[in-house]
């Protein structure tokens, strides 16, 4: 009875340890004491529990040292112990009463411990057989009864529970690591931003599943990618695919390799290939949506059993599967910042052709949005007020330029803003010196503009209207030269005659006065048929200060009689092509009208000097009252003038003259007085150099 309440007590003990004792080997301690004090002809008590080779190692047991030996040192290997063998094939409890008698116990630790009687019991748990327990004694048999062989066994199911307890727990905090891991990962991968990034995050995740390892990863290209080959290459530590390679041949799985991967992205599954007794080769496919995205290659080591790399392989999926979609999101904006890029490339180079057509255009171009502010302004437009590009991009016209408010452009770029039409017209300032024909086009929601400088067209079209009536006067001319002179010569021979009359002679001086007239009406008309003449004849190389010196004694004559003073200056110039006759008549024409718009005292100067080695000029200053502006447009036009007594021929003649000799005249008009610029081109010699 007693020995049956010490039982229970200790079944008690066990099972309250067992449910509150998380450390295995203190709680199998507990079960040997627990079959030493049952059994008290037990000398040894020994726990064996697998290792991953297969064989036995001891574990916990009473006492721990034997001979010399510690339990943990204690190997079975059931390859060479019949018993173990046995024990493990049945699952049974094996009493052996005289070991001398039994060829099943190993030979060796029986005449090393002088077992002479042994009780192996099995470890198991419903079918998983956990360990192995062997009682024995020193010498002597241990005689047990059944009793107490049941006894022992009821101690052996409480350790094959706390086996069992121990093993569950350590499969929960094995799930609860991965389960951490796997959040540790997936926290990790939302902060990557490339594709590179989250291979290194899973190669990181990979390595706490199988340690040291080699890993690689092939990414499969989409068809919109570029790029000669079907996969991109990727790998840990800095690997190159070369290397890679070179990897792969030294562990002789190069020529397979290839293979194994086709198989693994068609059959979407984990491929496994032994590399040896030291080194295996998975293959892990990364499927998003039901795609093989990539396959990560890992060469690993599988010195464990191989049930421990089995365990390995699901946590190394679950990285994958827990990567797949973050590399696949990667993958695709990947994909989609290469399109990007390349669309962006080709709008560049469309937008440059553009822009470089544009900026080719040598008129000015701008474009205004509906806020009409300034989006684009090509180099070639000018700016009023000497403004530059960057000061009014982005401004509003109307700010920059108030002044243009309620004027023509201002109403014609409303119109063409809001009727979206195309609008074109011509803008004048005096102010700024230019005339511009413009154009604004409807774009988008605003407008373009095209500004072309017509200022030289203007005075083109001045000009071939100034010769137009210089050819019509000189076509009237050639037509009633003839018919006017004529009788013109008639009358005055028959007045001469007369004033040779004695008898006429109180008369004389009203002939004289007719014969004056009449020489003047042919004046006028020598004058007029000098206008029309567009033909130039007797034109020689000489230079234009000789001409000036020729006639200077004639000006300076004519401003002492008006009590003005003249003031002449020359300068080298090269000799031009000139018609002394028409040079002398168009000096004089201008330095008398100068002389005329001067009152008394003042200085007219006249002079000549080279200019940009292209061309020559003479330039008549007075210091008169200068040209009203309003009239300024119509000098030179034949029988214009503003004097009483004039005939409106003389400038007339000067451009004539000009004309005749491929030269301008240019004016220069103020308060202060006005110069009359008349600038000869400079005839280039043969050589293509100017004469000089």
């Amino acid at each position: 009875m007693v020995n049956d309440q010490s039982r229970y007590s200790r079944l008690a003990n066990i099972t309250r340890i067992v449910n509150t004792k998380l450390d295995l080997h203190e709680v199998l301690q507990q079960v040997t004491t627990a079959i030493s004090e049952e059994i008290v002809r037990c000398d040894s008590v020994g726990i064996f529990l697998p290792e991953g080779d297969g064989t036995y190692r001891g574990f916990a047991g009473k006492p721990e040292m034997m001979s010399g030996m510690t339990l943990q040192s204690q190997i079975i290997d059931p390859n060479t112990d019949n018993l173990a063998a046995e024990l493990i094939a049945t699952q049974k409890t094996i009493y052996i009463a005289d070991t001398s008698t039994d060829n099943r116990p190993d030979l060796k630790p029986v005449g090393a411990f002088q077992i002479n009687s042994l009780l192996a019991l099995p470890i198991s748990y419903e079918t998983d057989f956990m360990g192995m327990v062997f009682l024995f004694n020193y010498g002597t048999p241990m005689n047990l009864t059944q009793s107490e062989i049941e006894s022992v066994e009821a101690y052996v199911n409480m350790a094959a529970v706390a086996i069992q307890n121990a093993k569950s727990f350590n499969q929960k905090e094995k799930l609860l690591r991965e389960k951490q891991l796997l959040l540790d990962l997936t926290r990790e991968l939302s902060f990557c931003s490339t594709i590179q990034e989250s291979l290194n995050v899973c190669f990181a995740y990979l390595k706490r599943a199988f340690g040291d390892g080699d890993f690689a990863a092939h990414i499969i290209k989409p068809p919109s990618m570029k790029g000669g080959t079907p996969t991109q290459f990727q790998a840990a530590n800095d690997m190159t695919e070369q290397h890679w390679q070179k990897h792969l041949a030294e562990m002789g799985l190069n020529a397979i390799y290839a293979e194994l991967l086709a198989r693994a992205v068609l059959q979407k599954e984990v491929i496994r290939a032994n590399l040896g007794a030291q080194h295996e080769l998975l293959l892990l496919p990364m499927i998003s949506m039901g795609k093989v995205h990539g396959i990560v290659s890992a060469v690993c080591r599988c010195e464990a059993a191989e049930d421990a790399v089995d365990l390995q392989i699901p946590f190394a999926q679950s990285v994958i599967e827990a990567t797949a979609p973050v590399f696949s999101n990667l993958l695709y904006m990947d994909q989609l910042e290469g399109m990007v890029e390349e669309r962006t490339g080709a709008l560049y180079a469309a937008n440059k052709r553009v822009n470089s057509v544009i900026e080719s255009i040598t008129d000015g171009f701008f474009v205004l949005n509906k806020d009409w502010e300034y989006t684009y302004i090509n180099q070639h437009l000018f700016l009023p007020k000497g403004k530059t590009a960057d000061e009014v991009l982005g401004k509003n016209i109307w700010d920059v330029f108030p002044e243009t408010i309620d004027t023509l452009t201002y109403n014609e770029f409303h119109r063409a803003m809001i009727d979206r039409v195309t609008v074109r017209f011509e803008s004048q300032s005096d102010a700024e010196d230019f005339w511009f024909e413009m154009t604004a086009y409807p774009f988008d929601d605003g407008i373009c503009c095209v500004l072309k400088n017509i200022k030289e067209k203007k005075q083109y079209e001045k000009e071939l209207k100034r010769l137009a009536n210089l050819d019509l006067i000189g076509q009237m001319a050639a037509g009633i030269s003839h018919e006017i002179r004529n009788p013109m010569t008639t009358v005055r021979g028959f007045l001469q005659l007369m004033l040779m009359n004695e008898q006429l002679e109180p008369h004389a001086a009203h002939f004289n006065l007719m014969i004056g007239e009449l020489d003047r009406a042919n004046a006028i008309i020598t004058e007029f048929l000098s206008v029309g003449n567009t033909r130039t004849s007797d034109m020689k190389m000489m230079s234009l200060n000789t001409i000036l010196d020729d006639i200077s004694p004639l000006i300076k004559i004519d401003t002492a009689n008006q009590n003005k003073q003249i003031h002449i200056y020359t300068q080298e110039v090269p000799e031009l092509l000139l018609n002394h006759n028409e040079i002398r008549q168009l000096i004089i024409n201008l330095y008398r009208n100068g002389l005329e718009a001067m009152d008394e005292g003042q200085t007219l100067t006249i002079g000549t000097y080279p200019e940009n080695d292209n061309s020559v000029v003479l330039a008549v200053q007075d210091q008169g009252s200068g040209i009203d502006p309003a009239i300024i447009d119509k000098i030179g036009t034949p029988f214009y003038t503003t004097k009483d007594e004039g005939t409106g021929l003389g400038l007339g003649i000067c451009y004539a003259v000009a004309a005749r000799h491929n030269a301008t005249i240019t004016i220069e008009t103020g308060p202060e007085g006005t110069i009359f610029f008349t600038k000869f081109p400079v005839e280039p010699e043969p050589n293509g150099e100017p004469d000089k």
